[in-house]
């Protein structure tokens, strides 16, 4: 059995810090975990992630960024998160399909039926076993990335920089996602203390892990295995 797990919210919500906990906590109990991040996750997505997140590109359009992310996600899921899964290993992904969803879809307000299509084509119609979904006020979250930038912690990128309204209605969409689908979606409240987050994400986790069946892998000579890679968000 294998376990496809993604972690969402708007920009600085911690999602980052909060993926990599679980992703240390899983890997020390012997889980066969990858850690992986869109866009990019592979040598050509890195490409593409390089020309999405520049700032100076501010002419690029709404499809061809629609397309760009897809490419990446494409090469990801081909390249690196299905052979991950037909080997039963734990993926964590930072961002994926939904976020094009939020992003895109309703900050730009396209086609939302267009966008789906796009998205199983690139996807090859996988969908992760849970989201998980860390909320927080757009003002705040925006705060303290920029906070973190200048502390030379993350990235201040080209969709960071978008206007306010564009970022509420990034969070709207979220929340809507959230609610259609409530067995899917783990939602969070990221103003609470990191490690009262880190917390309650765990819980749930495990709880999804034993319900699928998967348990921790032991090397030959009894130590606890570990297996995965890391990778910064984009956003």
């Amino acid at each position: 059995m294998s376990c496809f797990i993604t972690f969402e919210g708007p920009d600085g919500s911690g999602k980052t810090t909060q993926i990599q906990a679980l992703y240390d906590d899983l890997v020390g109990e012997g889980y066969p975990v990858l850690l992986v991040r869109e866009p990019g996750g592979t040598d050509i997505g890195d490409q593409i992630r390089a020309v999405l997140h520049d700032v100076k590109n501010v002419d690029m359009m709404p499809n061809a960024e629609v397309l760009l992310y897809s490419a990446s996600r494409a090469q990801l899921v081909g390249q690196v998160i299905r052979p991950a899964l037909e080997t039963g290993k734990v993926v964590l992904c930072d961002r994926y399909a939904e976020s094009t969803m939020a992003y895109q879809g309703y900050g730009y307000n396209l086609d939302q039926e267009l966008l789906k299509a796009i998205t199983t084509f690139a996807t090859g119609g996988l969908r992760p076993d849970l989201i998980v979904y860390l909320d927080i006020d757009v003002e705040e979250g925006l705060r303290r990335k920029e906070i973190g930038f200048r502390r030379g912690k993350g990235e201040w990128n080209r969709m960071d920089q978008k206007e306010l309204d564009f970022h509420q209605r990034v969070r709207s969409a979220y929340l809507r996602m959230a609610a259609a689908e409530p067995e899917r979606w783990f939602v969070v409240d990221a103003t609470h203390p990191i490690v009262s987050i880190q917390d309650s994400i765990r819980k749930r986790v495990k709880r999804l892990l034993g319900e699928k069946g998967i348990g921790r892998t032991v090397r030959s000579h009894g130590r606890l295995g570990e297996e995965g890679g890391t990778n910064e968000a984009h956003r």
